[in-house]
């Protein structure tokens, strides 16, 4: 039997703008009201899914959420046709409608925490979509998340969905953005992470001072419940609350791993050599690398500028690892210089390539933001929607569909255009049809 780790990214939505809508995403906050381009990056997300299925991986595709949000709108108190609804929204609550209308979930590295076959109980793949409570406009998504995700894999002899976490910020999950998982192998039982930034029921544990902290023990440990995850192959671990205060608003901010490697900054955890060696007990025997990038080579706001820790850690199909950074990495001589020396340095990364996805960089989202991993074996890639899987003929015709659909310029005043309501529903309704999901969206549930 084969393993593969698929990665699912995210197609960014129509309504891709910068509203600045994230406290805590630095990049997020200092890119507010600028005019931001829906094709353009809808487009950069193709092309670094193109890139990675021609280095050999296996790339699936999730769609993009309903925005406007006309349901959360109405439930909100605002009524009328749906033309009276944005104009009212607009006008007495701006900010309220920038939020129905963010392109966010294009991150899927929130969208769920994945256990693999391997790890389970009941040797299935677990999804749990994740609630996403610290963030008005990120809360929106979790139900339409689980059904795009149950439309993708909906062969419950191989998968397993459960609701989202309770919504309350005691159980914040932010998803795979502080989830990874050390193996082997892909195939092989795994040791899984989940590094939370606070204790929701302990106000005496350490916390950040500044900005908020997502992700809490408390729904870490529900979410590995819920999968059937042994104790002896799990870990906590506290993210650094002083990293949190510095802009890093998820671990994939400030680490990532892949297979036997764990790719970290110095500062980025708490107790960290106690926990790391936990990890290698839980791992047992093989080989395990964890490469340290040290503060005074690259420092927690270059990190946070470049998102050199947002990259993605990728297996070849030739064995060695590669990493694919954000072109800002390359654009920084400190982070540049690091990568360089790391590809020369006895660890498994042997090769960097760079992607443009400034696009979603400027909202705070790099390479790892956008994809959702998923380790599965060949019978279960089997049992994927195989119009989800990217091949050359699909690549081509999303790319023919954003060009018909998305607009090349948004400003966050269009967001109560009627005209880009419609325009995004159009888009959507022949996207289910592309990707085979069938009644997936609210208007299409009406």
């Amino acid at each position: 039997m084969k393993h593969f780790e698929v990665n699912f990214d995210g197609l960014v939505g129509p309504t891709h703008n910068y509203a600045g809508l994230s406290f805590g995403n630095v990049a997020s906050l200092s890119n507010a009201a600028s005019a931001s381009s829906p094709r353009q990056a809808a487009k950069q997300g193709l092309m670094k899914m193109k890139a990675l299925h021609d280095l050999g991986l296996k790339q699936g595709v999730l769609a993009p959420q309903e925005r406007p949000d006309m349901a959360t709108l109405r439930r909100l108190g605002f009524s009328g046709t749906d033309a009276q609804v944005l104009a009212k929204a607009a006008k007495e609550a701006p900010a309220i409608l920038a939020a129905c209308c963010s392109a966010s979930s294009m991150w899927t590295a929130n969208a769920a925490t994945i256990s693999p076959s391997a790890d389970t109980s009941d040797g299935r793949v677990h999804f749990t979509p994740a609630n996403l409570t610290n963030k008005f406009h990120r809360s929106l998504e979790p139900a339409v998340t689980g059904r795009i995700l149950q439309a993708i894999f909906n062969d419950d002899r191989h998968f397993q969905h459960h609701k989202h976490l309770p919504d309350n910020d005691h159980f914040g999950d932010e998803g795979a953005a502080n989830h990874t998982r050390l193996c082997s192998h892909y195939g092989h039982a795994g040791v899984e992470l989940f590094v939370y930034g606070r204790e929701a029921f302990n106000a005496a544990a350490p916390a950040p001072k500044k900005y908020p902290a997502r992700q809490t023990l408390e729904a870490s440990q529900a979410i590995a419940r819920l999968h059937g995850l042994d104790d002896d192959t799990v870990v906590y671990l506290q993210q650094n609350p002083d990293v949190i205060d510095a802009g890093v608003f998820h671990n994939d901010v400030i680490s990532v791993g892949n297979q036997n490697l764990l790719f970290y900054h110095q500062d980025a955890f708490v107790d960290t050599q106690a926990k790391f060696a936990e990890i290698r007990r839980k791992f047992g025997d093989g080989e395990l690398h964890f490469v340290e990038v040290p503060r005074d080579q690259v420092s927690v706001a270059e990190a946070v500028k470049t998102y050199l820790f947002n990259t993605q850690v990728v297996t070849l199909p030739s064995g060695i690892m590669a990493i694919i950074a954000p072109t800002e990495c390359e654009e920084s001589d400190a982070v540049r210089t690091y990568l360089a020396s790391l590809v020369e340095q006895d660890s498994p990364i042997k090769e960097v390539h760079y992607m443009d996805v400034k696009q979603s960089m400027r909202n705070g989202g790099g390479p790892a933001c956008l994809r959702l991993r998923v380790a599965l074996n060949d019978e279960e890639v089997a049992a994927v929607n195989p119009s989800c899987l990217l091949d050359d003929a699909l690549f081509n015709r999303l790319n023919t569909w954003v060009d018909k659909h998305y607009r090349e310029e948004l400003h966050v005043a269009d967001l109560a255009d009627p005209a880009l309501l419609m325009e995004s529903r159009d888009a959507l309704d022949e996207l289910t049809q592309i990707l085979g999901l069938g009644s997936v969206y609210p208007f299409q549930l009406d």
